[in-house]
C-alpha cells in the first residue's frame, strides 16, 4: 500500500552509535492511513436527518393553532351592516369611521346560523367550535349540552380527529428515529472496525521516533508540526518544528546545520523541503562520514528524481554517498525504479563514462532495446504464437501441462488489465481457449506493461515479471556472449591477475610521439575447494544456512562429464548466487525453480569436492567444450586460465585501423571493439584500454605495422 505523503527519501548512516531506539512496551504512534479512513466515514457516512421531538401538546393547543372558519352570518345581520355602511357620509372624521367599523363587527356578531339546524340566533345563545369553527346549538348535540362550557370548547368530530392526527404524528417520528439510530449504529460499528485494523503509523513520525526521536535526527520537510512521544512514554503530542530562538523560515535550515556539524547524524528530507539544501560529506563540513542515501518513495518524475539524488552527490565531497532504493517485492513497482534508471543512463556521464558509478541503477532499466524484445517474446509466448523461451516461474520443462496452466492464467490477466483486447472464450481442444490480440503499439511499451502489472493480484503479477525479467536475463546473456552488448568500461575481475613479460610497443605517432602499447595478461578466473568450502561455512555461521544452500551437480552430463557448483541464497529470496569451478562467481543470479530443475544438490561432501577439484584442474588447459574443440587455444568459454590482450596508451589515432582489423575476425564476438579496465593483483597495476580478442591479435598488429610503415 502506498501513502500521499511527502516523506520520498531519508539520508543515513552506517554508524548508530548516538541513537537508541527503544520499541518495546510503547504505545503505537497515531496511524495516518486510520485516520483519514476515520475522517472519510464521519463526514460522508449518509446519516439521515434526525427528527425532532414533539413537543407535549394537548388537544386543546393543538386546537388554538388550527385555522378557525369565520362564522356565518345571519341575514339579518348582512342588512343591519349595509345600513350602516350606507347611513355613514363622507365627511366623518376618522373617529367616526373607526367607531362604525366597531359597530358593523358588533352586529355581524348578533345574529348567525347554527351549522345543524340552519336557524337564526343570537351569537350569545351559540356553541362555537375552538377547531372547525362551526357555531351550534347546545341542544343541537348529540348529547345536548346542558352545562356551561369553557372558551376552548371543540365538538366531537374534531376531538377525534386531532388525536388520530397526534397518534399517526407520534408513529411516523418514532420510525424517522428508528432509523436515525439504525444508521448511527452502523457507522459506530464501521468506525470500530477501522479503528481495530492494523494500519501502519504515520510513516515520517514513526521513522524519527525509531531512530532516536527529534533530538537525533534532523528534519527538512515542509511540515510546521510533527508527533512526538510524550514524556511518561505512552500517547503523543503534537508540537510545533521550531522553537523560540528559531523562526519556522529558518527550521529547515537550522536543521540541515546540525545534520552538517555531526550532532545529528540522520537526515530525513522531502521534496517539499530539500530544494538548494547541501547534504554532501563536504570537506569544509565537520561531518564528513559517508552518506547512505535511501529512497523511500521514488517519485515518478525521474527529472524530481535526479534532483533529490542530487542532494547529497555534490562538488568538494570527501566520498560520494551510497544509493539505495527500497520497494516491495511487487514485479509492477518496478516500474519506480525503472524510470529513473532509464533517465539516469540517458545523462551518458554518470553510467557509460565509468560503470561501477551507477550498476544499481543500471540493473533497474527495464526500458531498453534488450527489454522491448523480451516483452514481445513474452507476448508472443502467451498469446501461443511462438515458444516461450524460458521455462515459466514455477513450473518445470517436464510438465507441459503446467506450463500450459500458466499461459492461460497469464492471458486471463493480461484480459483483465486490458493488454489483451477484443478478447473472446472458446472451447478448444483441451478445455477453455482465450483469444485475441495485443495492438501493435503495446508490443514494445514496457511502461505500460509494468504499469498494468500493478493491477494484478501480487501472484501471478509476480509471476509474469518474473518471467519478463528471465527472458530479458537471457538476451543480455546471449549478447554479452556474442558480443553485442554495449557495456561501457567493463572491469576484468579475476583471482588471480599477473602482467606477462614486458608491455610491447606496437606503434609510435610520428607527430606527438606517443606510443601504443600491448599489454598481455594472465588471469585465473577459478575459485578453490578450500575457498568455495569456507563460503558456504561463513553463511551458515551466519545463521542463513537454509536447506536450498550447498554444493550441487547438473542433472545432465556434458562430453561425459557433470558439472559442479555452488549455490548460496542471493540478494532476493528464491535468487542465488552460483560459484563455479573454472569461472567463479557468476554474473547472474539463478532462480530457484531454475536450480532444481537443472542441478540436484550433493549430500556427500568427498564426492562434492573429487568433482569440484577435477572440474577446476581440468579447465586450466582447455575450455568447456573439449580437447576437440574447433577454436582450440582461443576459445576462453569456461576456461579457468585466459590470456588476455589488452592494447593502451595511444588509441584515437589508430582507431580506424583497430576496427578495421577487428571485423576480418570470423566470429561475431571478435568483431567488436570492448573498452576495459584491468588491474594486477600482485603490484596493483591498473590498465585502460582495448580488449584484443587473442585470434586477432595477428591481424592487428600487422596493420599497424604497415600503418607504421607508411607513416615512417
Amino acid at each position: 500500500m502506498q501513502f500521499t505523503i511527502s516523506l520520498t527519501m531519508f539520508t543515513i548512516f552506517p554508524l548508530f552509535k548516538y541513537v537508541l531506539i527503544q520499541g518495546l512496551e510503547l504505545d503505537d504512534f497515531i496511524s495516518g492511513p486510520r485516520e483519514l479512513l476515520l475522517k472519510f466515514v464521519e463526514e460522508n457516512y449518509p446519516l439521515p436527518e434526525k427528527p425532532e421531538p414533539l413537543p407535549e401538546e394537548s388537544v386543546k393547543e393543538l386546537q388554538r393553532k388550527r385555522h378557525s372558519a369565520t362564522p356565518g352570518v345571519s341575514f339579518r345581520g348582512r342588512v343591519r351592516k349595509v345600513a350602516k355602511w350606507q347611513s355613514a357620509s363622507d365627511a366623518e372624521s376618522e373617529e367616526s369611521e373607526i367607531d362604525s367599523e366597531e359597530e358593523s363587527t358588533e352586529s355581524d356578531d348578533e345574529f348567525q346560523i347554527c351549522d345543524i339546524c340552519n336557524s337564526e340566533e343570537e351569537r350569545k345563545k351559540l356553541l362555537q367550535c375552538s377547531c372547525c369553527g362551526q357555531l351550534v346549538h347546545p341542544a343541537c348535540l348529540v348529547p345536548p349540552v346542558m352545562e356551561t362550557v369553557s372558551s376552548d370548547w371543540s365538538c366531537h368530530s374534531c376531538k377525534e380527529k386531532t388525536e388520530e392526527y397526534l397518534q399517526a404524528r407520534h408513529a411516523y417520528l418514532a420510525e424517522l428515529l428508528k432509523r436515525y439510530e439504525g444508521a448511527v449504529e452502523r457507522r459506530t460499528k464501521i468506525l470500530e472496525l477501522i479503528r481495530s485494523l492494523d494500519l501502519p503509523n504515520n510513516p515520517l513520525d514513526d521513522i524519527i521516533d525509531q531512530l532516536g526521536g527529534p533530538d537525533k535526527v534532523a528534519e527538512i520537510t515542509g511540515r510546521r508540526g510533527m508527533l512526538i512521544r510524550a514524556s511518561g512514554g505512552k500517547g503523543v503530542t503534537y508540537q510545533a518544528r521550531n522553537t523560540k530562538d528559531v523562526t519556522m523560515e529558518m527550521v529547515n535550515m537550522h536543521e540541515k546545520q546540525l545534520f552538517m556539524n555531526g550532532k545529528k547524524l540522520v537526515a530525513i528530507i522531502s521534496e517539499a523541503g530539500s530544494a538548494g539544501v547541501s547534504l554532501q560529506a563536504d570537506r569544509r563540513a565537520l561531518n564528513q562520514k559517508r552518506r547512505v542515501h535511501l529512497t523511500l518513495e521514488l517519485p515518478w518524475s525521474a527529472d524530481r528524481a535526479i534532483q533529490q539524488f542530487g542532494r547529497t552527490h555534490r562538488s568538494n565531497q570527501a566520498s560520494a554517498p551510497e544509493y539505495r532504493l527500497l520497494f516491495t517485492n511487487l514485479g509492477g513497482e518496478r516500474r519506480f525504479a525503472s524510470i529513473v534508471a532509464k533517465r539516469l543512463e540517458s545523462l551518458g556521464a554518470l553510467t557509460q563514462g565509468d560503470r561501477r558509478a551507477g550498476p544499481t541503477l543500471s540493473a533497474y532499466n527495464y526500458d531498453s532495446a534488450y527489454g522491448k524484445r523480451a516483452l514481445m517474446m513474452l507476448y508472443r509466448g502467451i498469446m501461443e504464437q511462438d515458444s516461450l523461451p524460458v521455462v515459466p516461474p514455477g513450473c518445470s520443462s517436464g510438465k507441459p501441462d503446467a506450463i500450459q496452466d500458466f499461459v492461460l492464467q497469464g492471458k486471463a490477466a493480461l484480459v483483465s488489465v486490458g493488454i489483451i483486447r477484443d478478447s473472446v472464450l472458446g472451447n478448444g481442444k483441451d478445455g477453455a481457449k482465450i483469444s485475441g490480440r495485443i495492438v501493435d503499439s503495446d508490443m514494445h511499451d514496457v511502461g505500460r506493461f509494468l504499469n498494468r502489472l500493478l493491477g494484478l493480484p501480487p501472484e501471478i503479477q509476480n509471476r509474469l515479471f518474473e518471467l519478463f525479467a528471465s527472458i530479458l536475463d537471457l538476451l543480455v546473456q546471449n549478447a554479452r556472449v556474442e558480443g553485442h552488448l554495449d557495456s561501457g568500461i567493463v572491469d576484468m575481475k579475476a583471482n588471480a591477475v599477473e602482467l606477462q613479460g614486458h608491455p610491447k610497443t606496437v606503434h609510435v605517432d610520428s607527430m606527438s610521439g606517443a606510443s601504443t602499447i600491448l599489454f598481455t595478461f594472465t588471469l585465473d578466473r577459478g575459485i578453490t575447494w578450500e575457498s568455495a568450502s569456507k563460503l558456504l561455512e561463513e553463511r551458515q555461521q551466519d545463521g542463513c544456512g537454509l536447506t536450498n544452500n550447498g554444493f550441487y551437480e547438473s542433472k545432465r552430463e556434458w562430453l561425459g562429464k557433470r558439472h559442479f557448483l555452488l549455490a548460496l541464497e542471493g540478494s532476493a529470496s528464491g535468487l542465488y548466487k552460483i560459484f563455479r569451478p573454472a569461472v567463479g562467481e557468476a554474473l547472474r543470479e539463478m532462480p530457484l525453480t531454475e536450480l532444481k530443475d537443472k542441478y540436484r544438490k550433493i549430500s556427500s561432501s568427498e564426492k562434492a569436492c573429487t568433482g569440484w577439484e577435477d572440474e577446476y584442474d581440468v579447465s586450466s588447459k582447455q575450455c568447456m567444450h573439449g580437447p576437440n574443440c574447433k577454436l582450440g587455444s582461443f576459445c576462453t568459454v569456461g576456461r579457468r586460465l585466459q590470456e588476455v590482450n589488452v592494447l593502451g596508451g595511444l588509441i584515437l589515432p589508430i582507431w580506424g585501423t583497430i576496427e578495421k582489423a577487428l571485423s576480418k575476425q570470423a566470429r561475431q564476438s571478435h568483431k567488436r571493439i570492448r573498452v576495459v579496465r584491468i588491474e594486477t593483483t600482485t603490484d596493483n597495476q591498473r590498465i585502460v584500454g582495448l580488449l584484443i580478442p587473442n585470434a586477432a591479435v595477428e591481424s592487428v598488429l600487422q596493420d599497424l605495422a604497415w600503418v607504421q610503415d607508411i607513416d615512417d
